[in-house]
């Protein structure tokens, strides 16, 4: 088994923390400038990782297994969230919930962050198809057009996953094909921050799929392996901690952000909203680590995650 990259460990936490951060419908409305920013680089920082992390040098019923067990817990969340949107007054409520329409959201275009996984799965399947499954002789730049134009059509004709996502994973299949570590390509640089400040000042760059965006997306992860840098240890570790679980998170934190939406009135004493964000994270982090606790204590997580436990020990 491949070592774990601490560093990678650490940005993982912090875009999952900015997801449920501004998938908190207060914290989105009242800072939305900030939310723009924040769009702009963390779902394509994530898209980096995945594409950096996804191993395709294995054998097929190995990578098969790998996919499995991101689907099976794709298909049991989306069904479920799919269902609670037809129920409750969300943003993504759905009125009329059928049969085509379920089963549209579940394979086509689903809602809620789930789409993220979605994606991956796609792109990991065709990525491995075209760099171990047909191509194995074509050289890394043939294989690379290979895969960009498939996920390409797919995007373009079939509309189920975006053009800036697939951009973004290539990113991280370059590096991981090129063997370049990631911290190398992505280096910790303080100077970094002060380029990330002035490239935000100026709206046009807020889209990922812009060469602003995709600056600020470099930017950033090097501004926070600077900062992971200088993080004394035990902070460094809980971070740690949750970024290898942040398919805890992705998975069960759309629940929690629904039950902390009460506690708007109750802590609008505190006009930045800031006092409500950090208990409404608290609220998160512990109820999806809750959920993981209690699918291990039952014994289920083999059948969902493909795995004996899914919440590691703290090291």
């Amino acid at each position: 088994m491949e070592k774990r990259i601490n560093e990678i460990d650490f940005l993982k936490c912090v875009f999952i923390l900015l997801m449920i951060t501004f998938h908190l419908v207060y914290i989105g409305d009242k800072y939305p400038y900030i939310k723009q920013i924040v769009y702009t680089f963390h779902i394509p920082g994530f898209f980096i990782i995945s594409g950096y992390l996804m191993h395709v040098n294995k054998a097929l019923p190995a990578f098969l297994k790998t996919i499995i067990w991101l689907i099976i817990p794709y298909m049991i969340i989306e069904s479920g969230y799919i269902i609670m949107a037809s129920l409750l007054p969300i943003r993504e409520h759905i009125d009329n919930l059928t049969l085509d329409t379920f089963i549209n959201k579940l394979f086509v275009k689903p809602i809620g962050p789930y789409w993220y996984l979605h994606s991956l799965i796609l792109f990991s399947i065709v990525y491995y198809l075209f760099f171990i499954g047909f191509s194995k002789k074509g050289g890394l730049v043939s294989r690379i057009v290979l895969v960009s134009l498939t996920l390409g059509f797919m995007s373009k004709y079939w509309g189920i996953i975006s053009i800036s996502s697939i951009f973004y994973f290539l990113i991280g299949v370059c590096i991981r094909q090129s063997n370049v570590e990631f911290q190398s390509f992505f280096k910790a640089s303080w100077l970094a921050i002060i380029g990330f400040i002035v490239l935000v000042m100026f709206p046009d760059n807020l889209d990922r799929f812009t060469i602003g965006g995709v600056l600020i997306t470099y930017l950033v992860i090097c501004s926070l392996l600077a900062v992971y840098k200088i993080l004394p240890y035990f902070i460094s570790q809980f971070f740690n901690y949750i970024g290898r679980h942040t398919l805890l998170l992705l998975l069960f934190s759309p629940l929690f952000t629904v039950l902390v939406k009460p506690l708007v009135n109750i802590l609008n004493f505190d006009s930045s909203g800031l006092l409500f964000l950090l208990i409404a994270l608290a609220i998160n982090i512990v109820g999806c680590f809750s959920i993981g606790a209690i699918i291990d204590y039952l014994g289920i997580t083999p059948f969902i995650f493909g795995k004996k436990k899914i919440l590691e020990c703290i090291k």
